[in-house]
Order: structure tokens, then sequence, then C-alpha cells
């Protein structure tokens, strides 16, 4: 019993003193680990500072080399800006130079305006008192010598004109102007044309009134779009549902009926889209233009004929004279033509021909100098047309002797269309006419884009390319316009040449 007491106590005083050596055992092991990672720590650390050290010394560097390139910038910069400031203040200087060289050179201009009228005014005293010294020494006044004269010349070409009635008589001058009238009549009564009065404007129906602000557009920007391309003016005023097209170019007034009607249609009413239209109508046109040529060859029976001639016939649709529209003007003197050979027994088919193109040079008499006669017998030699054809259209306003009788028939029957009651009308010719020199006025100076007559002819609105005339140029260039159109035209009132420079800048974002 002892031995086992004392064998217990054995055991757990050895539990003890293990438990009291583990406990210092892993106390001891602990403080060697612990002493690890602060070592650690503090390595981490001091590293952690080295590169923050690195990197502020990087960003001071960095931070340098930035203000350095923006100070560099800056004096670029001032640099620019200087040369500017010294060319602004060049051109305003060479400006004052120019003022004032014009100022002197109007001044000097008004001195000679005067001495040329005071100079004038002697030229006239010295005629006047030539005249007088004329009329002193001959005992006759102006005006008697002119009728004394008058009557010496009637007294020796008197018995000449009677014998030449007299002959004409005596050839049957009667017989010949029954058989004349007959045939005529028999070709009129043959062929009857409608005749279409031409007009300066055109009406475009509008689906409703709310359109026309969208027309009009902002700060009337659409508007001014559309008459800048078309070269017409767009009325808009109080007429229900409808605006008016002005302009003496029936082309331009079709165009842009064509191209209102797209936007309509479209609903999108902006320039970009005012430019696309446009462009489509003037491909429209031009379509129809060839459609008209063809229609118009058929309808006379003339084969054979080069296509580009027949476009160009098809350009007279759009072309009038004296109010009638040369294109119907054409088709009726071909069946005139053609009538009256047939009676005298001519060359009815060269008749025919020679009575639809007689007009042909009108297609493009106002981009080629030259009568529309002398353009006529051009294009046609240069599309091989028979030169029978050429002699019997090119005498119808006898600039050309007549050499056939078929040049004689087409004279006439141009006459009989032109002559007949309603077909023309002066009044209208002599105003298209007027708005027409107008228009080539203004053209006939550099550095002109569009020139157009507006305003029944009260305003001439030319359009410049920016890039070869400034704004000082463009102040002169409606000086000079105006100068010249007061020399060289008559007109009621005054015309206003408004001068417009605009420069337009395109880029595409892609």
């Amino acid at each position: 019993m002892d031995n086992l007491i004392v064998f217990i106590g054995t055991i757990v005083v050895t539990l003890i003193i293990g438990s009291i050596l583990g406990y210092y055992t892993r106390r001891t092991i602990a403080k060697k680990q612990s002493g690890t990672i602060e070592a650690k720590l503090n390595k981490l650390i001091s590293d952690a500072k080295n590169e923050a050290k690195e990197t502020l010394i990087k960003a001071k560097e960095k931070a340098n080399g930035i203000l350095d390139d923006i100070k560099n910038q800056e004096r670029e910069r001032q640099v620019q800006l200087n040369k500017k400031e010294e060319r602004l203040v060049n051109k305003e200087q060479s400006l004052e130079q120019k003022n004032t060289q014009l100022e002197q050179d109007y001044s000097d201009l008004k001195t000679k305006a005067q001495k040329v009228k005071k100079i004038k005014e002697q030229l006239t005293e010295l005629q006047e008192e030539q005249i007088k010294k004329l009329e002193t020494i001959a005992k006759l006044s102006q005006e008697q010598a002119k009728e004394e004269l008058l009557e010496k010349a009637e007294e020796e070409h008197k018995q000449i004109l009677v014998e030449k009635i007299q002959r004409l008589e005596q050839e049957g001058k009667e017989d010949l102007n029954k058989k004349a009238q007959r045939i005529l009549a028999l070709a009129m009564q043959r062929y009857s044309g409608s005749q279409a009065s031409e007009i300066t404007s055109t009406s475009v129906t509008l689906p409703n009134d709310d359109l026309k602000g969208r027309i009009i557009g902002k700060e009337g920007r659409n508007i001014k779009t559309l008459e800048k391309l078309t070269g017409v003016e767009i009325l808009v005023d109080d007429t229900p549902g409808a605006i008016v097209i002005s302009g003496f170019d029936p082309i331009r007034r079709q165009i842009a009926k064509i191209a209102l009607e797209k936007l309509m249609v479209d609903g999108r009413i902006q320039p970009a889209r005012i430019e696309e239209m446009v462009e489509k109508a003037n491909k429209e046109i031009t379509e129809k233009i060839q459609e008209a040529g063809e229609a118009t060859v058929y309808d006379v029976g003339i084969v054979g004929l080069n296509p580009q001639l027949i476009k160009l016939l098809g350009r007279l649709r759009f072309r009038t004279s004296y109010g009638q529209n040369v294109l119907l003007h054409s088709v009726e003197v071909a069946h005139l033509a053609g009538a009256i050979a047939a009676e005298l027994g001519a060359d009815v088919d060269i008749s025919k021909k020679a009575g639809l193109l007689h007009d042909i040079g009108k297609a493009v008499d106002h981009e080629i100098q030259g009568s529309h006669v002398e353009i006529g017998r051009k294009i046609l030699k240069k599309f091989d047309i028979d030169e029978k054809v050429i002699e019997a259209m090119q005498s119808h306003h006898e600039e050309y002797p007549f050499t056939t009788i078929e040049s004689i028939i087409v004279q006439v029957a141009d006459t009989l269309s032109g002559a007949r009651p309603g077909a023309r009308k002066d009044t209208l010719e002599a105003y298209l006419k007027r708005l027409e020199e107008l228009e080539n006025i203004a053209n006939s100076f550099n550095g002109i884009e569009k020139a157009y007559a507006i305003q029944a002819g009260r305003e001439i609105r030319v359009f410049v390319k920016p890039e070869e005339i400034d704004d000082l140029e463009a102040h002169k260039l409606a000086k000079n316009i105006a100068d010249q159109i007061h020399q060289e035209l008559r007109y009621p009132g005054e015309i206003k040449v408004s001068v417009i420079r605009e420069t337009r800048v395109i880029e595409y974002a892609r």
C-alpha cells in the first residue's frame, strides 16, 4: 500500500515537473518567433519608407517637367499672339491707306467730272454757234434744209417707183397673191397648234398653312437657302393653302416647285435637306427635257437625230420668245412648213426638219455669244445635219440669202406661227430680256458664283466666291455693278444691287 502511494506521488510529481518544463519551453519558443515577426515588420516598414521617398522624388521630377512644358507652350503662344497682333496692326494700317487712297481717287474723279462737264458745255455752245453760222451762210434753217433734201430725193425717185409698181402689176401680182394666200390658208387649215401662254410665277399648293412657317425656317434660313440654290423668289403671303414661286426662268421655277413638293412629302425641311432635294429636282428636270425632246421628234415624225440634239430640242420646252413657247412654236413651224412644201412640190422632209430645228440655237443662246441663227448653224454642223437642212433654216430671219425654196418655206412658216393672233406678247419678252441683261451684267464681273434677278427686276442678288472677294471688294463690286447697270440699261425707278458673301465650313464626324 505504501509502495502504491509512493508510486502515485512520483507520477504526480513527474507530471508537475513536466508541465512546468513544457510551459517554459513553449514560452521560449514563442519569444523567438515574436522576435522574428517584429524583425520582418521593421524591414517592411523600412522598405516602404524607401519606396515612398523614391516615388516622391520621381513625382517631383515629373511635376517639374510638366511645369517646364507648360512654360514653353505659354512662351510659344505669346509669340504667336504677338505675331497675330502685328499682322492685325499691319492690316489695319493697310486698310487705312487704301481708304485714304480711295478718298483721294474719288476727289480726283469728282474734279475730272467737273472738268468734263465744262468741256461738254463748251462743245455744245460751239456746236450751236457753228449751226447758226451755217444757217446764216445758207440762208436756211436746219429743218428747212432737211425738207428741201427730202423733196429733191422724192422727185428724183418718184418716176422709178411708179415704173416698178406698174411692172409688178403687169406681171400678175394679183394672181400671185391669190395663189400664195390659198396655199397659206390651206396649210394653216391643216395644222392648228395649241399655244400655252407663259407666265412668270408658279403656284404651289400646301396641304396646310402650318407648312409656311417651316418653309420659311428659323430667321428665314430655309427660304433663303432655297432661293439661293434655285435663283427664284419665294413669296409667302396671306393666300390660304398656297405659296408663289416668282422668276423669269421657267426651268428655275420648275426646279423650285419640284423641290418644295418633295420637301413637303418628306417632312424634313432644313438647309441640308433642301440642297439634296434641289439636286434631285435638277435630275428630274433633265429627264423631263429628254422626254420632251423625244416626244417632239415623234410628233413631227423625224428619225435619225443625235440623242444630244434631241436633248437640246427638249430644252426649248422651258424657253419662250415674246411670250411664245419655243418648243411649241418649233413644232408648229415644222407642220406648217411640211404642209406648204407638199402644196408647192418642195422637199417635205427637209422643210419639216429645218422648221423643227430653226430655233435650236435658243436652247443655249444665253450661254454662248452670238445670234441664235449662228449658234444653231454651228450646232447642226457639229451633229452632221444635212447641209440642205442648214440652208433651209439659216434664212428665217434673212441673215442669209434664200438659196432654196425650202428656206423660203421655213421663213414663211416661222412668220405665220409668230404673227398669228395671240401667239406672242412683246411686253413680256421685253421684260424677260431686261431680267436676262441684268443677270448677264452681274455675271460679267470676276469672282461671281451666282446672280439672280428678283423682285420683277427691281433687285439683282449677287453671290460672290468668298475666297476671291473680301468684304472691301464686295462693297466695290456692288458699286461697280450698279454703275454698269446705270450706263447700259434703261429702266424705270431704281434697281437694288445686293452682294452676298457667305463662308461655309463643312466637316464630317466619322
